[in-house]
């Protein structure tokens, strides 16, 4: 009687634990997040106009800070997040439909475009896999750390 009493209140910590905010919390943490963003890129814009930051890069570097510092919990954002992924395909339909809309340009440029699209593709990826080496590499060998990704870590 007493185990059971004690796995139960077990299982209370980790329901209480891993409990999501409400949406509209959730909603107003991405709104504000896209709002300071929105002012970092303009403030951005005005001191240095030939460097323009688009305002959702800006928020994903802020939503990820946020993360990574614990200051806002993944399940704070996690359903939130999920739903607009799940919609991020409608999201696109205006974007097919203005290209469409410049099938000139597409037919003139469309060569130059492709090439560059997947040379920066590929470009990215290097990157990308070289930077995570790189922080792989410092982490074992500055910070003596472990590269497993484990639930103890999250």
């Amino acid at each position: 009687m007493i185990e059971n009493k004690q796995t139960a209140s077990k299982l209370k910590v980790v329901e209480a634990k891993t409990k999501s905010a409400p949406i509209l919390v959730q909603m107003g943490i991405y709104s504000a997040v896209l709002f300071v963003s929105w002012l970092i890129s303009e403030w951005m814009a005005l001191t240095f106009p030939k460097f323009p930051m688009p305002t959702p890069v800006i928020g994903l570097v802020i939503l990820y800070a946020l993360l990574t510092f614990h200051v806002v919990k993944i399940e704070w954002v996690d359903s939130f997040g999920s739903l607009m992924i799940s919609l991020i395909g409608f999201m696109f339909v205006p974007s097919g439909i203005q290209l469409a809309g410049t099938l000139d340009l597409l037919k003139t440029e469309g060569w130059p475009l492709i090439v560059v699209i997947v040379l920066s593709t590929v470009i990215l990826l290097v990157v990308v896999a070289y930077t995570t080496r790189l922080f792989m590499w410092i982490r074992v060998h500055w910070f003596h750390g472990d590269t497993e990704v484990s639930k103890e870590n999250q």
